[in-house]
């Protein structure tokens, strides 16, 4: 168990039976209607012998961090039910899952935004026929992706915690508040920023490629349809990562800001962190549907149009926008 100085080392009184109840029960059937949505996934991709391509390598590749991060959340959800104070002090048996848990979640922002690049890129080589990702590439970049969420991830197991010193989180014991702010302000900046960059990006080339056909005398249908999906699919993605990681940042920043004992914080506190959680988990319900179930709607390709030398007008396909 965590050592607080200057604190009781003893029980709290945060939890009753009804509350913990409450918050746990859903948080696992979240968790368990993730891991059956991220599994169809993996099912789906398989299936349609379609892994050669860049997209559906990397949406596996987050249907995996999604079903690890799921998995991890029930396993500390499973030990919040089972033992609610222990949760509250901390104590060392945490820190596997928490290690767990966070580096499915850093993978999983890696993966959104390698996601946002290569959608970029892929509209890039269609408009300009520049850039080309390749299944080779997408691999090695998935490779680092996780390489790097490892070894932030276990850091705590690494030695980077607060079992026998000062600094603990209040929040997250037996985690390092140093080590949370670390993790947690760049990793949802990217996962904010960078994704809302490359869409409006997209958007950009295909309202570009609009202007372009009405100053042809060709009719931009094509285009606005294309703006229009691809605009209503990034506001959902971005919407999704807002709602998803904003309440964990600013559960961080208040506890870096508030230097308390544990059993002087309020019940409304811990509330908030477990539905904190529980929101982290919604995340990764949504990413199979905004990504896999939703695309369904964008597999009739959207067309782009470019002049060829008989002056014709050939279609271009960018897929799975």
């Amino acid at each position: 168990m965590t050592e607080y100085p200057n604190c009781f080392n003893g029980t709290t009184d945060v939890w009753s039976r009804r509350l913990v109840f409450s918050l746990g029960v859903p948080q696992l059937a979240i968790t368990i209607v993730s891991l059956a949505f991220n599994s169809a996934v993996l099912v789906t991709a398989v299936l349609s012998k379609e892994l050669h391509k860049p997209i559906f390598v990397l949406f596996c590749n987050l249907a995996i961090s999604d079903l690890l991060s799921s998995s991890s959340s029930f396993w500390i959800t499973t030990l919040f039910l089972l033992d609610p104070e222990g949760t509250v002090v901390g104590y060392r048996g945490l820190l596997v899952p928490y290690a767990f848990y966070t580096m499915s979640i850093l993978a999983t922002i890696y993966n959104l935004v390698i996601i946002g690049v290569e959608r970029y890129l892929a509209v890039a080589e269609c408009l300009r026929m520049r850039y080309r990702v390749t299944r080779n590439q997408t691999l090695s970049t998935a490779l680092v992706a996780w390489l790097l969420a490892f070894t932030w991830g276990f850091m705590p197991l690494m030695g980077w915690n607060c079992l026998e010193k000062s600094n603990v989180s209040a929040l997250y014991s037996p985690l390092c508040i140093d080590y949370l702010i670390l993790i947690t302000i760049p990793h949802c900046t990217m996962a904010l920023i960078l994704p809302l960059c490359t869409y409006v990006n997209i958007i950009g080339f295909l309202r570009k490629q609009k202007v372009t056909m009405v100053a042809l005398g060709r009719a931009p249908g094509t285009y606005k349809l294309a703006e229009l999906q691809v605009t209503r699919t990034s506001v959902f993605i971005w919407l999704l990562a807002m709602l998803s990681y904003m309440p964990f940042f600013i559960g961080v920043l208040l506890d870096s800001a508030y230097e308390v004992c544990p059993g002087d914080l309020s019940q409304g506190v811990y509330v908030f962190r477990n539905l904190t959680a529980m929101m982290i988990s919604v995340n990764s319900l949504g990413n199979p549907i905004i990504y896999t179930l939703k695309m369904k709607k964008l597999r009739g390709r959207i067309k782009l149009f470019k002049n060829s030398s008989t002056n014709r007008i050939h279609v271009l396909a960018v897929r799975h926008i």
